[in-house]
Formats: structure tokens, sequence, C-alpha cells
């Protein structure tokens, strides 16, 4: 996957806005105010095979799993600037098959929304209904 099929695929998820809070090439993705992903330019001169620039994608996550998925995927690492138990970045650079990144990007979502208040809960409920 590449950054814009990520970016419609967090923007997807029901209720979701991006905020900059951190750079202008630093999309934060959210939830009722909670933070679910980030999406930025990697390293600068960090280029694919098609020496296209990589992104990086950080997503929340369950730690004994993100553990796992950093020994299956070296494309995986801990989180960059974030919990490094709760968070991994993904580098996009074509190595992580896409619909495991839509999986890691599905259960970051959830995560965040899991651990709502019961009111927010319900008011995303309303509004993911209406989509």
């Amino acid at each position: 996957m590449d950054h814009k099929s990520v970016h419609d695929y967090l923007q997807s998820k029901p209720a979701t806005f991006i905020t900059q809070p951190f750079a202008q090439d630093t999309d934060v993705y959210k939830v009722q105010h909670k933070m679910f992903a980030t999406l930025s330019e990697g390293k600068e001169g960090q280029v694919n095979a098609n020496g296209e620039l990589v992104w990086w994608l950080n997503l929340k996550c369950d730690p004994d799993e993100a553990l796992l998925l950093r020994d299956e995927f070296p494309a995986i690492v801990p989180g960059y600037h974030m919990n490094k138990r709760l968070w991994n970045t993904v580098i996009l650079d074509g190595s992580v098959p896409a619909d495991k990144i839509k999986d890691m990007i599905d259960k970051s979502y959830d995560i965040v929304v899991d651990n709502l208040p019961t009111a927010q809960k319900e008011e995303l409920a309303k509004i993911a209904g209406n989509n």
C-alpha cells in the first residue's frame, strides 16, 4: 500500500478526522479526539524500489501482537516518537501486504473506540449508522 491508499483507508473509518499538531508533513488521524494513527514522510533519503519517498504509518497495537509483528516484518518497528510498547511504525516500502496493513489499521481504530467512554461510543454508533 502506498501512502495515498493508506490515507484513503484511514479516512474511511467512521467519524475520522485529521489534524496536524506536530508538523505540516504529519497527519494525525483521530476518532472522538483520540489518536489512532499518524502518517508522515519517512526520513530524508529513504526511498522505495521506484525511487519514491517512503512514508511511515504509526498505529496503536496490542503489546503482545506488536512484538509478533516486529518479528514477522522487518518494515514494522517500535513506534517512532510513540510509546514503543503500544505503538508500531509501519514503513510503507511495499514489503508489508496491503491486507495486513488494513488489518492493523482496523485494530488500531478498534482499540481506541473500545476505550472510549460509553457516551462517546453511543455518539459514534449514531454517526456510523448514518454512513
